[in-house]
């Protein structure tokens, strides 16, 4: 899988749990050496990054016996190099999203096109609802794999009677809602929050009983009714029939976590909510998380809540976009800062990027500070029944009748919201803490941020019965993060 989050070992993992380091340094000098002996001496070059890990990944598989290797695509699909498994057990695509635009395409259209590239003949492949000309896409790969993808395939009755998933001639098969799959049981309960994670769980139980049909398990979960033909009429896609599930997928996707997104670490006063999501589609899918777990819970009584938001976006991302979809949450501090952890990063090898300088790190979250503050100008402007905000030499006041440490009222939410740059992550979350997360140090004096408004704003952090905090854009951002707010995951 990919990115990591704070050690690169996350990505290959056996049983669920990253490799060792003996075991990832065996292996990394074992792939290494044979690479460096091997290559063409004209075009003296090793693979990149992402390449070098994959083919460890794959290595690493290998020499350890595994049963079944579960490999997420990289970027896209078709020319992603984990693409070159020839016959896999079964293949899914999650729920389509604008992203990597210079790579991919700018269309969802484009970037369907790209995803059904892992498609693969006679090899069944299964997707959730999608627009429908991105599932038109998606069924136009499926065809091109020359293999009939409808006519004569069944989810047929085998001897013996019951039904079983017989699908050799039928790639492509659209998941069911979730909930077709609790008619008759309890509510499933998702260890994962968010409504977004519904499809995602129901693509991994289709994927999941694929495999374990393959390898001929008994206790599979009978088949529900199909829809009737002329239900399907028009679809571009079969509908793959639910079936019941085993208590062993109940519990599966009730204790599976997933680190970074919609993560909830509540440490005394305040809490931080890490969802590392980075396109328009997953934006939205977190702004509706983050105002279920935390804008909807009891305020405190004597209503000093603060919001926070700590965001950075990479790559060729439309950031103004994905800030504006934040816009509404109503923070009342916007806080920028690159993922670098510290502002020397000589002992984070891991979280080092060595395509992108600090300087120009900084100079985008700067971009991010001007478009925040343009937007909240934006906003009050259409918002008549909003007070203008106070501004005197281009930088925020405090307005008299609101007090000396409240630079918000408490209601409605605020007016507009200070946003302050840091250099460095540790900076940031030292500066959001106040001394009140037992994991992170209280800023030091020397280093205090010189605006007036974070200096204010200090005091307002630190007398506040609750402090949310959202950290958002990148998951390079929330890994960073987390290797800060929880010590024990870099060990």
């Amino acid at each position: 899988s990919s990115p990591h989050l704070v050690q690169v070992r996350e990505r290959i993992r056996i049983n669920g749990q990253p490799i060792s380091k003996d075991l990832f340094n065996k292996y990394f000098w074992l792939v290494y050496n044979r690479l460096e002996e091997t290559k063409d001496p004209v075009h003296a070059s090793m693979p990149a990054y992402f390449r070098f890990l994959t083919i460890m990944a794959f290595h690493v598989f290998l020499q350890e016996k595994v049963d079944l290797a579960v490999v997420e695509v990289g970027i896209g699909g078709t020319y992603d190099c984990t693409n070159i498994i020839r016959a896999p057990v079964v293949c899914g695509v999650s729920s389509l999203g604008i992203d990597h635009t210079s790579i991919l395409g700018d269309t969802m259209e484009k970037i369907a096109w790209q995803k059904g590239g892992i498609f693969k003949p006679g090899v069944p492949a299964f997707t959730v609802a999608q627009p429908e000309r991105p599932l038109e896409v998606l069924r136009e790969r499926a065809q091109e794999r020359k293999v009939s993808w409808w006519q004569g395939c069944g989810w047929g009755v085998p001897h013996g009677g019951g039904l079983s998933l017989l699908s050799p001639q039928c790639p492509l098969y659209l998941c069911p809602e979730l909930d077709d799959f609790e008619e008759g049981c309890q509510a499933l309960e998702l260890g994962l929050a968010g409504a977004h994670q519904r499809s995602n769980a129901a693509l991994a139980l289709q994927l999941a009983r694929m495999w374990l049909q393959r390898r001929g398990c008994q206790a599979l979960g009978e088949l529900k009714e199909m829809l009737s033909s002329t239900e399907l009429v028009g679809r571009p896609v079969p509908l793959a029939p639910a079936f019941q599930l085993t208590d062993a997928m109940i519990q599966g996707l009730r204790d599976t976590e997933w680190l970074g997104r919609t993560q909830v670490l509540s440490h005394g006063p305040v809490t931080w909510y890490l969802d590392g999501a980075h396109t328009t589609s997953s934006i939205q899918a977190c702004v509706r998380w983050f105002h279920q777990a935390a804008l909807n819970q009891d305020k405190p009584h004597d209503g000093s809540e603060v919001r926070v938001l700590l965001f950075n976006a990479t790559g060729d991302r439309d950031t103004a976009a994905l800030l504006k979809l934040l816009v509404p949450c109503h923070f009342d501090y916007a806080v920028f800062c690159p993922n670098f952890m510290e502002v020397s990063v000589a002992n984070n090898a891991d979280q080092q990027n060595f395509n992108v300088t600090l300087e120009n790190a900084l100079t985008r979250c700067l971009e991010n500070q001007r478009t925040w503050t343009k937007l909240l100008e934006e906003k009050v402007g259409q918002d008549p029944w909003l007070p203008s905000p106070l501004w005197v030499g281009g930088l925020l006041q405090p307005a008299p009748a609101r007090g000396s440490l409240l630079l918000v009222p408490p209601a409605p939410r605020p007016l507009n919201s200070p946003a302050l740059v840091f250099p460095c992550l540790a900076q940031a979350l030292r500066w959001v803490a106040q001394g009140r997360d037992p994991h992170l140090a209280a800023p030091t004096a020397s280093g205090a941020h010189p605006h007036p408004a974070a200096s204010s704003g200090a005091v307002l952090l630190r007398e506040a019965a609750v402090v949310h905090v959202l950290v958002t854009g990148s998951l390079h951002l929330v890994g960073g993060a987390l290797r800060l707010l929880d010590p024990a995951l870099s060990q």
